[in-house]
């Protein structure tokens, strides 16, 4: 059994809710959350807020945040992660917000660079990755960080 499989089949045992607010996973997150049996009874559902209107609109982000910070910031996965939770109240609320590529990083945010905001228990952590590849091999290391850190929290 694969790990994403392992730790959907864990939340649905422990009646675990999740929600998703993808930036730079562009859905893919809530993509593979959604080819296991029986997700329909944990994933509440997701956001896929690509421009910064949305995630103002949507996701409670400030535009003060975007302004100062950029969408690729800490400060930006926070408030998504919060906005997420304000909207679906689930017990796992996950943001996703960088560099995907081919183009848009720079010297201070260089391609690959990730934030994740993963809210449990009230509680908000923010990861910093650096990954390497191309857009899609570094989505997909963004997703396997992001069950990794669940299978050790679950």
């Amino acid at each position: 059994m694969n790990l994403y499989k392992k730790i959907i089949n864990k939340l649905i045992k422990k009646e675990i809710t999740i929600s998703t607010a993808e930036s730079c996973t562009g859905g893919l997150l809530a993509s593979v959350i959604t080819k296991n049996k029986d997700c329909s009874k944990i994933y509440q559902g997701g956001y896929i807020p690509y421009s910064n209107h949305l995630k103002v609109k949507d996701l409670n982000v400030k535009k003060t945040t975007l302004n100062k910070y950029g969408a690729v910031s800490k400060e930006t996965a926070k408030e998504m992660v919060r906005g997420l939770f304000i909207k679906t109240k689930t017990n796992i609320c996950i943001s996703t917000t960088g560099i995907a590529g081919p183009g848009g990083g720079s010297k201070s945010k260089p391609l690959g660079l990730i934030y994740i905001g993963i809210r449990v228990n009230g509680k908000i952590e923010i990861l910093e990755k650096n990954f390497k590849g191309t857009r899609i091999e570094i989505q997909k290391k963004c997703v396997n960080s992001i069950f990794k850190y669940l299978s050790k929290l679950i």
